[in-house]
């Protein structure tokens, strides 16, 4: 049985506090990243048995083997004297499309802008997917993703460098400061349904992701709908996917007993915590939406990673890491 990796004494420098996040501070989680042990997932999916067989980069350096066409492989890569001998289209694979992509999607919408302790939501998500980001650096895998808010996304495109994961976390911060302006977080009923929230981002992240990649999803999955399963179901047949949910302690249970002032930035009311069958409902609705999101992704065979906003990020990935292996 291997030994766990040692914590860092000084990891709580990595975790980021508050209602914003700086570029530094998603800079800072490349140090993070060197304490979570890498997860190597095993789905069988087709032309790509393995995994990290070859680092070689370039078409055509290291064939490896014929498979079936598949909706999406580039045309070029297609054997026509197999294709002629068999009847059925076949294409070439080379070692170097054994590595596999890593794209990260991260909820920067108005429900992420919360939080009662450390930080909020949407800092949390900003965090973790840097860690992820900098892993699959780390790991020499091809890194993008997709952020988006309440009214509009940013794609970035797998590549298998520094850049690209800069031009990502750069993406990360932009969106996260933007939740600071209350005329960008718009009412998710001022928007077209299936245009914005989780299943327009997932519309969007199919047009990246080819077979044998490894998706992320961090999210507080407010905006789950029927569309945006059907995207999970269709992205998890071919593809190792993780959704990690992000959630507040207030979220959980409701404050000691008392009257509290609340505002959604807009309109303002009080809470009254005193009820304690009010307490009871508050808590039983936390954990039956929980419980839903967690059955409907046991049913897809997807991972289920929950990230609580007033806990070090890296230690409960490094946790969830090392019972996943």
């Amino acid at each position: 049985m291997s030994t766990p990796p040692q914590i860092d004494p000084h990891q709580a420098l990595y975790q980021s506090k508050g209602a914003v996040i700086s570029l530094q501070q998603l800079l800072i989680q490349r140090h993070a990243a060197k304490i979570v042990e890498y997860v190597p997932y095993n789905r069988s999916i087709a032309g790509i048995s393995g995994l990290h067989m070859s680092k070689m980069r370039g078409r055509g350096i290291d064939f490896e083997e014929f498979r079936p066409y598949q909706q999406g492989d580039d045309i070029r890569t297609i054997d026509w004297r197999v294709t002629a001998r068999t009847g059925k289209p076949f294409t070439k694979v080379f070692r170097e499309e054994r590595e596999r992509p890593v794209i990260i999607a991260v909820d920067q919408s108005s429900s992420m802008y919360f939080g009662s302790q450390v930080a909020f939501k949407s800092v949390i998500a900003a965090q973790a997917a840097a860690i992820f980001c900098w892993m699959a650096i780390d790991n020499g895998d091809r890194v993008g993703g997709l952020v988006y808010s309440d009214t509009d996304h940013a794609l970035v495109r797998p590549k298998r460098s520094r850049r690209s994961a800069l031009h990502l976390l750069n993406q990360i911060q932009t969106y996260n400061s933007r939740l600071t302006d209350q005329a960008n977080r718009k009412a998710r009923t001022d928007t077209q349904p299936g245009q914005t929230g989780l299943a327009g981002a997932l519309g969007q992240i199919r047009r990246i992701t080819k077979p044998g990649s490894t998706l992320y999803i961090l999210s507080d999955f407010t905006t789950l709908d029927e569309l945006a399963m059907q995207y999970l179901y269709q992205l998890s047949r071919h593809n190792n996917v993780v959704c990690c949910f992000v959630y507040d302690a207030l979220e959980e249970n409701l404050p000691v007993p008392g009257f509290y002032s609340i505002t959604d930035g807009q309109n303002k009311g009080t809470l009254n915590s005193f009820s304690q069958k009010a307490r009871r409902a508050y808590q039983q609705n936390f954990q039956d939406r929980m419980e839903t999101l967690q059955a409907e992704l046991v049913r897809l065979q997807i991972p289920f990673l929950k990230l609580r906003t007033n806990q070090l990020v890296v230690e409960q990935i490094r946790q969830w890491t090392a019972q996943t292996l």
